[in-house]
């Protein structure tokens, strides 16, 4: 018998930005409807959350009775209207698997802290490491650093290519390693190479925790720095140079992968309450 369609939608609230994504899933079929990320600025998340979902309502034709399950994650308790709530390791990880059903590990670079994911075939969690208080391996202290060096997040990725001596700072505290570029750049070192270099830094942490997480042979990068060309590049360099390489990949969704997981495990646990609500009901029928 085919399976009735599910349709819900994951919001992940991180401390930038907020990724909302619609997921139909049709059991044996998932599919993503829509995606989008919008960051909050100095906006409460709530408001940015119920502006994204009924924008996203309006784009794909579909009323809030049409879905089966509203799903958060991150810090996801802020959405009111929400349906329930899921750990975020856990919608990364299914989201990942979503997105590249090879991968057995990813690294979730968000714009406080990073964190590697290890999972089986079926986006179980497995076992994770991640970044300590300090930001030096964050996106936020990426984007200290544009500041600092007059360039936009859009540029720093193909500037970073331009290398050719990089210069690597501390890998241990943002505060150091922001010392490293002023210091970097009173010695008249280029952009690209301090680029480059904070890229390398950055991408031997995620290195790093990948290899402790237990990676081994396929690791997505989810959140928004996998659209960063340079860092992702920096990564496959560490990731691919060890005793163990690894395989570093992205998906053009990537920065969704929490939203999705959170949509895709929204849709299945309202089906299973479905199954269970039929269930109860023939039983009761049969007394």
């Amino acid at each position: 018998m085919k399976e009735k369609e599910m349709l819900a939608v994951g919001i992940d609230v991180g401390s930038a930005s907020i990724k909302l994504a619609i997921i139909r899933d049709q059991g044996s079929e998932i599919e993503l409807l829509y995606g989008r990320s919008e960051r909050i600025r100095r906006r409460e998340a709530e408001e940015v959350a119920e502006g994204m979902f009924a924008s996203a309502l309006e784009e794909v034709g579909l009323s809030k009775d049409d879905l089966a399950y509203i799903a958060t994650t991150g810090e996801g308790e802020v959405v009111q209207f929400r349906t329930g709530h899921f750990y975020g390791m856990t919608t990364h990880a299914r989201g990942a698997r979503f997105l590249d059903s090879e991968t057995d590990a990813c690294i979730d670079i968000g714009a406080l802290h990073a964190r590697a994911i290890l999972m089986d075939n079926r986006a179980k969690v497995l076992g994770y490491r991640m970044t300590s208080q300090c930001a030096s391996g964050s996106g936020q202290f990426l984007e200290n650093i544009s500041r600092y060096l007059g360039v936009t997040m859009a540029e720093i990725g193909s500037l970073s290519l331009e290398a050719d001596e990089p210069e690597q700072c501390s890998s241990i505290c943002a505060v150091l390693a922001e010392t490293d570029v002023i210091n970097m750049v009173s010695r008249g070192i280029s952009t690209a190479n301090i680029l480059k270099g904070i890229h390398l830094s950055m991408a031997g942490r995620y290195s790093k925790l990948l290899n402790s997480a237990g990676a081994k042979k396929v690791a997505l990068v989810t959140g928004g720095l996998a659209a960063d060309v340079g860092l992702m590049a920096a990564l496959r360099e560490v990731a691919g140079a060890g005793k163990n390489p690894l395989e570093i990949r992205s998906h053009e969704h990537s920065a969704l992968a929490g939203a999705i997981g959170a949509g895709i495990w929204g849709a299945f646990r309202a089906r299973k309450v479905e199954k269970l609500g039929a269930t109860l009901a023939g039983a009761g029928a049969g007394k």
